[in-house]
């Protein structure tokens, strides 16, 4: 896990490598950023390097200690091999491993803190280079989680680094934000997820919607271009835009009918289909200016049907009035 491997992130791996050269790497950061975009790859880095014995600052890569630090036990919970570097994350653990009788399902509780962070965080480590603590997820941890962590993170012994990862940095305390030195982690580029996409050899013709949706996570494109998920939204957006122009409400009525589907399902699906109409709008914009603005009109449609979801309305009621307003829209 070399910083080299990290693509599109430029000025985060600066930051961290330069700091690395000074030997004066901060006790606790905070990275920022949309999942997919490298931050988690980033922190293992970052791990690698604090935990080497090869000479290397930015951590050798061929080391005994650098390979464990990014090799995981095959037997749950699937930590790093190396004894001082740890992961923090909701469910992680078994209940039992942290003293709990029930798993954690909502949120990093406390007794995940005291006993996988605090019960460790004060002694040496076990090596004699660094300890190192990356939370996944950081913005799940519970109140009392957060301030559990809060003391450890303003009086860390020498040598112990923790390493916050979220995409939703709003969600954390302000006194754990004050305490972490942040870095920005951007959406990828375009580009640079292609790029990932052709490297993992998924075919040209699934890749572009798969780019297109994912916004800049290279994990949501890998997930996006699965065959199974492109020819499953491929038959959603067929059967939309069959049922807008079929002669009555019958196979929008069938199709909603056909289960109540999942709401973030529905909602990565509905995405789907206002890409391909915003994609026709883009397209018919100069030969046939009406069938754009039509495509326009049913985008804005599905966009709205999107809200609808997150303010938890019926998926079925939504397709209902989405296939509706979509088929008014051609008679304007």
């Amino acid at each position: 896990m070399p910083f080299s491997h990290i693509l599109g992130q430029d000025a985060a791996i600066a930051t961290l490598k330069a700091a690395l050269s000074r030997g004066r790497v901060h006790h606790a950061y905070r990275f920022e950023g949309p999942d997919g975009s490298g931050k988690e790859m980033a922190a293992f880095a970052l791990a690698q390097a604090l935990v080497c014995v090869g000479g290397d600052p930015h951590g050798c890569g061929r080391c005994d200690a650098c390979r464990r630090a990014v090799t995981f036990s095959e037997e749950r919970p699937m930590s790093p091999r190396h004894p001082d570097v740890a992961i923090v994350e909701k469910g992680f653990y078994p209940p039992e491993t942290i003293g709990r009788s029930r798993p954690e399902l909502t949120e990093v509780s406390v007794d995940q803190i005291r006993t996988i962070v605090l019960a460790h965080a004060a002694y040496a480590p076990h090596e004699g280079r660094a300890r190192v603590f990356i939370v996944r997820r950081a913005e799940e941890m519970s109140i009392g989680a957060a301030n559990a962590l809060l003391k450890t993170l303003e009086e860390p012994r020498q040598g112990t680094h923790f390493i916050l990862l979220t995409a939703r940095g709003d969600r954390l305390i302000n006194t754990i934000r004050s305490r972490t030195l942040p870095v920005r982690f951007a959406p990828l580029p375009d580009e640079v997820v292609r790029g990932i996409l052709h490297a993992r050899g998924v075919p040209e013709a699934r890749q572009e919607l798969a780019v297109e949706l994912a916004a800049g996570s290279a994990s949501l494109a890998i997930e996006l271009a699965d065959e199974e998920r492109t020819a499953a939204r491929d038959a959603f957006v067929n059967a939309v835009l069959g049922a807008v122009e079929a002669r009555d409400l019958g196979p929008a009525v069938a199709h909603s009918e056909g289960g109540e589907k999942d709401k973030a399902a529905l909602r990565d699906d509905l995405r789907a289909l206002a890409a391909v109409l915003a994609r026709k709008a883009r397209r018919e914009v100069d030969r046939a200016p009406r069938a754009s603005l039509v495509a326009a009109r049913r985008y804005e449609a599905v966009a709205k049907a999107v809200v609808s979801l997150e303010r938890n309305a019926s998926p079925s009621l939504t397709m209902i009035a989405l296939v509706q307003e979509m088929r008014a829209v051609s008679a304007f």
